[in-house]
């Protein structure tokens, strides 16, 4: 597509060129020590077992392009010599990931070898890995992806083909020619690494800008906003915001760079877009970035733009709810920030987390429940990214101010003894006894253990796992209604979200079930509400009447 209509963008200014006060150096020096008090830091030895395990994962890769090599007929000498490549990005290749982060890693492979393999070969290649557990793919995905844990390391392994005969040793993912001939799935695979990598080159000091942004990714995880999927910004846009604040103090220390850091963003002028550089033109005919030319691209509410060609915008995903709750949030943290750079609080304070379920009257509980752990790791993964879907349908409604879906499902095994159970449990209630946290070290036998059962009980209990997701609704004061009308309609989101479940080609209902529900605070589980503080709690100006249908409705 010709890129005649792109804009060039300024590159960043600096604001200032000052270095950092002797205070400000100590200030930084705290934050270095709170993040510590987080264990936000890997030690030696899991940095070491990443280490391996990506070696091994090197390793199954040269396998794999040798099998699919061999079985089109080439030469072994030739298919040996075929080659392949692996890159992480995301925040291991940005060195801000902790302990329990995953590894965002892509496999580069010959023209010869295409996405199908991957998601058939390589995947049964990994399902026959012992140390491989929790094995799903995803082919039909934005970036398509194959998820797992290898020796309990979560990794994300997306793939791309590049249009050469064999991959070279020195591969150089920043060359734009690369993507001559690529599908746009491949080059949204291969631009998650080129976009870190030059993220990377273009701070002014690498240190800095991880200190602050282990900061902010802490800051945003406890307030519940570092989700992508759910609407808030992902990991990749969060690291362009600091990387733009870095840009515009680039001799200062890491304390200042997360103060400022709120203030700008308070005060940004959305939609007015981050860049972190001009955008490029190429010689590759795809779409980029350009609101002037496509309406969809206008529509963004907080643009953040990758700084590699093609531009493309990290936050789509923004709703006018989302939009609202990140800004509110900023405003919040700058005025925390300016009571830490003047001594009257301490770090920690920024790092209060959010207090979900005491925030909210009326909340949508949304239960995806399955009768095998791994059919519900695809189900609920599904249902997740539908959950977005479903807050754009809610906020067209007129009582409704906000809809802010929880950062996290909540995993559940509950043990079943009858239908009527399993019916119960599927619609987003518990058996207190025989429900339970998902843990992935228990067996069958260690949660037998935590039950008083019968024998004849023990033989009969079925399985049933649960994903639940939550959205708290906020409504609308009196005075900003300009209807009044304080009726709630969930019929039709509710139908239209359960139908965009039912249309998944894998979906069956006799073994996976769906129900969405409203439910007032005083009726959430007892675990998620904590030690109720009242003083969170939003009451509505007047009555709400929520209407759905009689009962929840399951697929």
């Amino acid at each position: 597509m010709p890129q005649s209509n792109v804009k060039q963008w300024d590159a960043t200014t600096p604001v200032s060129l000052d270095g950092p006060s002797d205070y400000e150096l100590k200030l930084t020096d705290d934050l270095g020590k709170t993040l510590i008090e987080y264990d936000l830091f890997e030690t030696a030895n899991e940095s070491s077992k990443r280490s391996q395990v990506l070696k091994k994962l090197d390793e199954v890769a040269k396998e794999f392009v040798y099998k699919v090599s061999r079985l089109q007929g080439m030469p072994e000498e030739e298919a040996k010599g075929a080659g392949v490549k692996i890159f992480t990005f995301g925040s291991y290749q940005l060195g801000v990931h902790g302990a329990d982060a995953d590894i965002d890693t892509l496999c580069v492979f010959p023209q010869h070898v295409t996405r199908d393999h991957f998601f058939t070969i390589m995947y049964d290649m990994l399902n026959h890995i012992p140390e491989v557990s929790e094995l799903t793919a995803v082919a039909e995905a934005y970036v398509p992806v194959i998820k797992m844990h290898f020796e309990g390391i979560p990794i994300d392994f997306v793939c791309a083909r590049l249009c050469l005969p064999s991959i070279p040793k020195d591969l150089d993912l920043s060359d734009n020619q690369l993507l001559i001939g690529m599908d746009e799935k491949c080059i949204r695979s291969v631009n998650g690494a080129r976009v870190t990598n030059e993220i990377l080159r273009l701070v002014p000091s690498v240190p800095t800008f991880r200190e602050a942004l282990r900061a902010i990714k802490l800051w945003a995880k406890q307030r519940s906003i570092y989700s992508n999927i759910m609407g808030f910004l992902g990991g990749v846009a969060w690291a362009m915001l600091v990387a733009k604040v870095c840009q515009m103090y680039p001799k200062t220390c890491a304390s200042v760079i997360v103060a400022r850091f709120f203030h700008i963003m308070a005060d940004w002028k959305w939609p007015q877009p981050v860049f972190l550089k001009p955008m490029e033109e190429g010689s590759v005919p795809t779409r980029q970035w350009n609101p002037d030319v496509y309406p969809a691209d206008r529509a963004h509410r907080m643009p953040i733009i990758t700084p590699v060609f093609p531009s493309m915008c990290a936050t789509h995903n923004v709703t006018d709810s989302t939009k609202k709750i990140m800004m509110n949030e900023f405003l919040r943290a700058s005025q925390i920030v300016d009571d830490i750079m003047s001594g009257v609080r301490p770090w920690r304070d920024l790092f209060q987390p959010i207090d979900f379920f005491c925030m909210y009257n009326h909340y949508l509980q949304i239960t995806a429940s399955s009768k095998s752990h791994k059919t519900q790791l695809q189900w609920a993964g599904l249902i997740e990214s539908k959950i977005r879907q479903l807050v754009l349908q809610l906020e067209l409604l007129e009582p409704l101010e906000l809809a802010h879906s929880f950062m996290h499902g909540i995993e559940k095994v509950h043990y079943c003894l009858s239908n009527e159970e399993q019916w119960y449990i599927a619609h987003g209630h518990s058996i207190d006894s025989r429900s339970f946290p998902m843990d992935n070290t228990l067996t069958r036998k260690d949660y037998v253990r935590k039950m008083k059962l019968t024998i004849e009980q023990e033989r009969s209990m079925t399985p049933l796992y649960t994903t639940t997701f939550y959205v708290g609704l906020k409504f609308k004061s009196v005075k900003d209604s300009p209807t009044n009308n304080r009726k709630l309609d969930l019929v039709w989101p509710k139908r239209e979200f359960l139908k965009m479940a039912k249309v998944w080609d894998k979906f069956n209902p006799d073994t996976m079930g769906i129900a969405l529900r409203h439910i007032k605070s005083s009726t959430l589980p007892s675990e998620l509400k904590g030690a109720l503080k009242q003083e969170y709690i939003k009451s509505a100006a007047s009555p709400i009447a929520v209407v759905e249908t009689p009962k929840s409705e399951r697929l």
